[in-house]
């Protein structure tokens, strides 16, 4: 028996388009789960379900925003028609925005609310209504939720206010609702997030590295104080992913796993 299988396990994965969501999928299917891809790039979340498919799997593509409730629950219905239950879900859709970051020469009593609040919507709520539609099937039959938080949900990351104020909300909503869940369900259902470290993405890449590959300012200063010494890749995010939504964590409930070469932990000394 092998505790870390998710055979024919049905998994929704949120943000299934982005560079992390490639990695989520990937470690997904090559566990033997069934996906469903969530983005709001139907033709990237499409391509990508195509290659499960090819390569033995069972995948399924899905156009919505995670913020857009009759979508979601569209999609819940398609899902719960073909495939009869729903496992896990993996809450990868977020990201900072221009507008919720406090750059250096910002006058820093002027942030915008308004960005703030987007911040929050796509981060937080986009996290919290996934959960709502999803989680009431997974608890039919039992399973596990996964969130994403980052490492500036619980230390200060210059600029990025919006996004660390929203991604320490998912930590202590992942935290609350672990608790509420077994409370009302025991062991049958299962909240916990993965905080990656520094990854560079589409949305972090110039700010991080420059064209000629060296790092920026700012990524240097990253480098500096992870004991890793590098970027993490985003398959190095699979096995925590894994591990989560298997059996292999069966007694693991409301903690928050830190993917990220030892930044959270290094005083820079």
């Amino acid at each position: 028996m092998n505790i870390f299988s998710l055979d024919k396990k049905v998994i929704i994965v949120t943000g299934a388009t982005g560079v992390l969501g490639e990695a989520f999928v990937n470690g997904i299917a090559a566990a033997g789960g069934r996906l469903v891809l969530i983005g709001r790039k139907l033709d990237i979340a499409q391509q990508r379900a195509d290659e499960v498919n090819n390569a033995g799997g069972e995948a399924i593509a899905a156009a919505a925003d995670v913020l857009d409730e009759a979508a979601l629950l569209q999609i819940r219905d398609n899902v719960l028609a073909k495939w009869g239950r729903i496992d896990g879900l993996v809450n990868g859709a977020g990201g900072n925005m221009p507008e919720a970051v406090v750059a250096p020469g910002d006058d820093l009593f002027s942030f915008s609310i308004d960005g703030m609040r987007k911040a929050f919507d796509l981060n937080l709520f986009g996290t919290i209504l996934p959960t709502r539609i999803f989680g009431e099937a997974i608890v039919k039959n039992g399973g596990s939720i996964i969130n994403i938080s980052s490492m500036a949900a619980s230390q200060a990351i210059t600029r990025v206010l919006g996004y660390s104020m929203a991604k320490a909300a998912v930590d202590n909503f992942t935290k609350w609702m672990a608790t509420e869940m077994a409370q009302r369900y025991g062991d049958k259902v299962r909240m916990n997030a993965i905080a990656p470290g520094f990854f560079v993405t589409h949305q972090n890449r110039s700010l991080l590295t420059n064209t000629d590959g060296t790092y920026t300012e700012r990524g240097g200063k990253v480098i500096n104080n992870t004991p890793a010494g590098r970027f993490g890749a985003p398959d190095e995010l699979i096995g925590a992913l894994v591990w989560l939504l298997s059996d292999a964590s069966a007694f693991v409930n409301g903690q928050v796993i830190s993917v990220d070469g030892g930044f959270s932990i290094y005083s820079g000394v």
